[in-house]
C-alpha cells in the first residue's frame, strides 16, 4: 500500500451554523454582530462597496486617453524608393528591408525627391506622395494587406 492510495474517511461532520450554543456556531452563526451583512434576506452589495465611504475604484487615479486596437501602418518615405524600379508592393519593400513584414499595413509619405519610375501597390499613400510618384512617371494603386497562406493550403 502506498501513501497516496490510502482510503481516508472524514471523522467530523460539516458544521451547522445557527443551531444553538452547543453546536459551536450558534447565536450570530459566524456573521459577526449587527450590520447589513448580518441580517437575513437579500443583502448583495456592489463590488468595491466600502460601507458608504468612497469606493476604491473612485479613489484611484485614472489614465488619460485610450489605446487604439488598430495596428498603425508602417511608414515608408518616398526618398527611400529611389533604388526600386517596376512594380513595388509589400513583398518588394520587405525584400529591400524597408519594412519588417510584408503582411503589415504600409503608408507612403512624401519626403525628399523621387526620381524612380515605379508602379506602387500599397495600402495607403499621402496626396503629396501620390503626386510625387505620378510626377516621376509612375502610378499608385491602393490594395488590401496581403493575407498569410495557411500551412494546410501550402502543402
Amino acid at each position: 500500500m502506498k501513501y497516496n492510495e490510502l482510503q481516508v474517511n472524514r471523522n467530523t461532520r460539516p458544521t451547522r451554523a445557527g443551531r444553538g450554543i452547543a453546536a459551536g456556531r450558534g447565536k450570530t452563526a459566524g456573521r459577526g454582530t449587527k450590520g447589513q451583512k448580518a441580517r437575513t434576506g437579500h443583502h448583495k452589495l456592489p463590488a468595491g462597496f466600502m460601507g458608504g465611504q468612497r469606493a476604491i475604484m473612485q479613489a484611484i487615479p485614472k489614465l488619460k486617453g485610450f489605446k487604439s486596437l488598430h495596428a498603425k501602418a508602417t511608414v515608408v518615405y518616398t526618398d527611400r524608393l529611389n533604388d526600386l524600379t517596376g512594380k513595388v508592393d509589400n513583398f518588394t519593400l520587405a525584400d529591400h528591408g524597408l519594412i519588417e513584414s510584408p503582411y503589415a499595413k504600409v503608408k507612403i509619405i512624401s519626403r525628399g525627391e523621387l526620381t524612380a519610375k515605379i508602379d506602387l501597390e500599397t495600402q495607403f499613400a499621402s496626396k503629396t506622395a501620390v503626386a510625387a510618384i505620378e510626377k516621376a512617371g509612375g502610378s499608385f494603386k491602393a490594395v488590401a494587406v496581403p493575407q498569410r497562406i495557411a500551412q494546410k493550403d501550402a502543402e
